[in-house]
C-alpha cells in the first residue's frame, strides 16, 4: 500500500521548483532521483514544476517537464507513469485520486494547460498529441434529488478512460468518464467525447460523433 508522507517532500520540491532553470537542472535531477519511485536519464525539469506524492511517480528516459506543470499522486494506492520521450508543456495538471493509475505512453506530447484528473484509471497511448486546454476526467456526480443544494450530490460514478496509440486531440477537447478512444483517432477542437470512439475515426461535436473513418488512409499507408 502506497502512503503519502508530505513534510520532507514538500520542503524539497518547493525549494527545487524555485531554482532558476539555468542553475537548477542538474540539482533537480540529482535530488529527484532520490524522491521519485523511478527516474530515467536525460530528464529535463524546468523551474516552477511541482510534484506531490513523488514516491508514487515514475518518469522514463528523455522526458521534458516545463514550468507550471503539477503532478500530484497523493493519496493511497496511486501511481503515475510518465513514459520515455513524453513532453509536458506549461501548465499541465495531472492528479490521481485514491486507488488510481495514470499512464502516459511513450513519445506523447501533452500541450499547454491540459488537465488530467483520475478518480479511476487513465491510460494514454504512445505517440499521441493532446491539444491546449483539453481535459480528461474519470468521474461525474449524480444528482438524483433535484431538491438538493447544488453543492451536494448523491453519488459519484467512476470509470476509467483509455486513449489508444497515435491519437490527436485539437484545442479544448474534453473526454469524459468511461470512454475508450480507438487507435489513430482524430478529435476535432472543442469536442466533448462522451462515448466510445472506434479506431481510426475523425470525430467532432458536443457530444462528439464520428464524421469520417480514417481506416482507408491507414490501409493505404500500410500498403506503402
Amino acid at each position: 500500500m502506497n502512503v503519502y508522507y508530505p513534510d520532507k517532500e514538500i520542503i524539497l520540491t518547493t525549494f527545487l521548483s524555485r531554482i532558476p532553470t539555468i542553475l537548477g537542472i542538474k540539482l533537480r535531477s540529482l535530488i529527484y532521483q532520490s524522491l521519485f519511485k523511478r527516474m530515467g536519464n536525460s530528464v529535463y525539469i524546468q523551474e516552477g514544476a511541482n510534484f506531490f506524492g513523488t514516491s508514487c511517480i515514475e518518469i522514463g528516459e528523455i522526458v521534458h517537464i516545463l514550468k507550471g506543470v503539477n503532478i500530484d499522486a497523493r493519496g493511497m494506492n496511486n501511481n503515475i507513469y510518465i513514459k520515455d520521450g513524453v513532453v509536458l508543456y506549461e501548465g499541465v495538471n495531472i492528479k490521481a485520486l485514491n486507488a488510481t493509475n495514470i499512464c502516459i505512453g511513450e513519445n506523447t506530447l501533452i500541450s499547454n494547460n491540459v488537465c488530467i484528473i483520475g478518480q479511476e484509471n487513465i491510460k494514454i497511448g504512445r505517440d499521441c498529441f493532446i491539444g491546449d486546454h483539453s481535459g480528461i476526467f474519470t468521474s461525474h456526480h449524480v444528482f438524483s434529488d433535484m431538491n438538493m443544494n447544488t453543492t451536494t450530490y448523491n453519488s459519484v460514478i467512476k470509470k476509467g478512460i483509455i486513449i489508444g496509440d497515435d491519437c490527436w486531440f485539437g484545442h479544448g477537447v474534453t473526454v469524459l468518464n468511461g470512454v475508450t478512444i480507438g487507435k489513430g483517432s482524430v478529435i476535432c477542437p472543442n469536442s466533448i467525447v462522451t462515448e466510445d470512439i472506434p479506431p481510426y475515426s475523425k470525430v467532432s461535436g458536443t457530444p462528439a460523433k464520428v464524421i469520417e473513418s480514417r481506416q482507408k488512409y491507414q490501409l493505404k499507408f500500410s500498403d506503402n
